[in-house]
């Protein structure tokens, strides 16, 4: 705050922000008391959470537009959590009144705040620490596919997980993997168990809420800032609950107390860090995922920077934090993120006053909504996550553009929904480093030729080969998982048979040494004879090595080559790179011209010298920068038997 906060401008900014904040924190009550029974903590809980985090994303957070705050996705993962650490279960009492057993509700209610609060802090944590190493990149291995996937699968749990308020019923609660399954078939098993009143407020609350919301969309261009509708929702769905007394007369479940004033820091509970350790790396990974997507989004639309690294610590700090004050996992949301920026809001400031109106709420208004159903705070999450279904279209989106980004959709939202939002994370994150792996095994080889009175090369199909040199390419990075089948494939373009031709230089290195051993120990009885042996077979070696016999043209698949041009493409120089010099150097006949692409080139040069590459055969004077380099020095070295070159690309 201290880098923007001194500049910041009265005159331009202070109305759009002001206006903006009121906005996003009428937006952050309803969604903050409903993606608190996500997390399956009471409702106010949800209020604090929109508090807390929001001020200190404010002094420490970069980005000028994303709303800070409770997201369902994330509040769906606490509620994973609360309730594996907290099942109902574990507090059932017995009511002598009506001779049954009960859930002791307040003391449910109190460990589930527990273990929210410490995992929301172990993942501030996470956040923090991974900040101050500086591993803000780590957002990198997740592709707009898989977080697009991930939050649809997410989006699912989040549905099923309301349908118990939507229908008035109890079912039980399953964790682990096919817990959702589980929960489906026990939902529909308790189905004729529904009650009435309260379905009939889920129908008209969630009818009411898309007319309203496609009128809001309607009427988005006249009107400055969108109506309400959550706000207007929850105030006339208080007003009828408490008229018609919902809950005595048609047994709708309600929020219940909501206490005044603010919750006092309280130290997370220790004892629980072992059993959520996983869970809040997780969740500190997904919401700063997504916190940074968007944040980026933003920034490159109105040119600024958003420091990956701070915002880390920022959103570290947020849960930290918010952990002590009794807070769960927050992130960005884009329904309010879009709406703070639609309403003119330019800085972090208008952030800072959606907290100030939470406060006021929290402190003076939130005890006259004790009455409000829960059916309808689960109407309002589920009306929110439209978006969030809408992206069941990039499927046949990406069909088109790229069928195996479809496929980390598919198996990300697979594994999400099956294995639950934590496990499917991992899961996910592993399967898309397995195509990254899968892609660079099946690449695309190919013969480069020029474009006639240019340097510019491009595959044999569109131009003629360069005559006498054979330019060979691959379209994936060179490494150790792919260097056999990068030199099957180079043998298989250059139409040489690499593992006749070393077998057949080895017998006659053997050959050699036999005659050498002979002609040795004829040397002092036959000198003149010696010396013709030995010419003769010095001159078969260089009969055979410049691909001039029948014998070596046997090996040859295609018409023999004076040059070779190898174009890999290596980003560092691996351990195995040295013998896989040798292993060329030893196969191809005439000139063979080796072609590196690296990012550094100095870096790579020296880490080519230190690993041994260069010998007295390959040589640094050896290294050309680009293909055209390369292919003018064969030209005018096409008579030589044997001189190896390398190239090196400084793209």
């Amino acid at each position: 705050v201290a880098s923007w906060l001194p500049r910041y401008s009265f005159k331009q900014d202070a109305l759009g922000d002001l206006i903006s904040g009121i906005s996003v924190g009428i937006m952050q009550l309803p969604q903050g008391m409903a993606y608190a029974l996500l997390a399956s903590v009471p409702p106010v809980f949800g209020l604090y959470s929109s508090f807390y985090p929001v001020l200190i994303y404010f002094i420490f957070g970069t980005s000028k537009h994303i709303s800070i705050g409770t997201y369902a996705v994330m509040s769906v993962m606490i509620g994973g959590v609360t309730e594996r650490i907290a099942p109902d279960s574990n507090f059932m009492i017995w009511d002598n009144v009506t001779n049954s057993s009960i859930i002791d509700t307040v003391a449910r209610d109190a460990e589930r705040v527990r273990a929210a609060a410490a995992v929301t802090f172990m993942s501030g944590l996470f956040q923090i620490l991974l900040g101050v190493v500086q591993f803000g990149f780590v957002v990198t291995y997740l592709s707009e596919p898989l977080v697009r996937g991930y939050t649809t699968g997410a989006a699912i749990h989040v549905i099923v997980s309301q349908l118990k308020y939507t229908f008035g019923i109890s079912p039980l609660r399953y964790s682990g993997p096919l817990s959702l399954i589980y929960t489906v078939l026990e939902v529909c098993h308790l189905l004729p168990k529904t009650n009435i009143g309260t379905l009939v407020v889920s129908i008209v609350s969630i009818v009411g809420l898309i007319l309203a919301k496609e009128l809001n969309t309607y009427l988005s261009k006249k009107l400055p800032v969108p109506i309400p509708v959550e706000l207007i929702a929850i105030i006339i769905a208080t007003v009828i609950s408490w008229q018609v007394n919902l809950e005595m007369k048609y047994g709708v479940d309600v929020v219940g107390e909501i206490p005044s004033g603010l919750q006092p820091p309280v130290v997370p509970a220790v004892s629980l860090f072992s059993q959520v350790i996983g869970d809040a790396f997780a969740l500190s990974v997904v919401g700063y995922g997504i916190a940074i997507s968007l944040g980026r989004i933003f920034a490159l639309k109105y040119g600024y920077k958003v420091d990956s690294n701070q915002e880390l610590i920022a959103l570290g700090l947020s849960n930290s934090i918010g952990g002590i004050f009794q807070c769960f996992a927050i992130s960005c949301s884009m329904s309010r993120s879009l709406v703070q920026e639609s309403s003119g809001g330019k800085t972090q400031v208008a952030g800072a006053l959606s907290a100030v109106v939470i406060l006021f709420i929290t402190l003076w208004i939130g005890r006259l909504f004790e009455e409000l159903p829960k059916a309808v705070l689960a109407a309002i999450i589920l009306v929110n996550l439209h978006g969030m279904m809408k992206q069941f279209l990039d499927i046949p989106a990406l069909w088109r553009s790229n069928k195996i980004d479809m496929l980390v959709w598919i198996a990300t939202f697979l594994l999400t929904v099956v294995l639950n939002p934590d496990l499917g994370l991992a899961a996910s994150i592993a399967f898309s480093m397995l195509t990254v792996i899968f892609r660079t095994q099946l690449p695309k080889y190919s013969l480069l030729g020029q474009v006639e009175d240019t340097d510019i090369y491009k595959p044999v199909e569109e131009y003629d080969q360069v005559p006498g040199i054979l330019i060979f390419r691959s379209s994936a990075t060179l490494y150790f998982a792919n260097a056999e089948m990068y030199q099957e494939a180079l043998g298989a373009k250059s139409g040489i048979d690499i593992t006749k031709i070393l077998s057949a230089k080895k017998k006659l290195a053997a050959k050699r040494k036999r005659h050498e051993k002979r002609n040795a120990k004829r040397a002092e009885k036959e000198p003149k004879r010696n010396g013709v042996q030995m010419g003769l077979i010095i001159y078969l070696f260089i009969y055979l090595f410049v691909c001039q016999t029948s014998w070596a043209n046997k090996f040859l698949i295609k018409k023999t080559q004076n040059c070779f041009i190898f174009y890999p493409q290596i980003p560092f120089v691996p351990n195995f790179l040295a013998p896989f010099r040798y292993s060329f150097t030893s196969i191809y006949f005439c000139v063979l011209v080796l072609i590196f692409i690296f990012v550094s080139v100095a870096g790579v040069v020296k880490n080519l010298e230190t690993g041994g590459f260069f010998n007295d055969k390959v040589k640094k004077s050896c290294l050309f920068s680009t293909i055209h380099d390369a292919v003018l020095h064969c030209q005018l070295n096409m008579k030589m038997v044997f001189y190896p070159i390398s190239c090196i690309s400084r793209q």
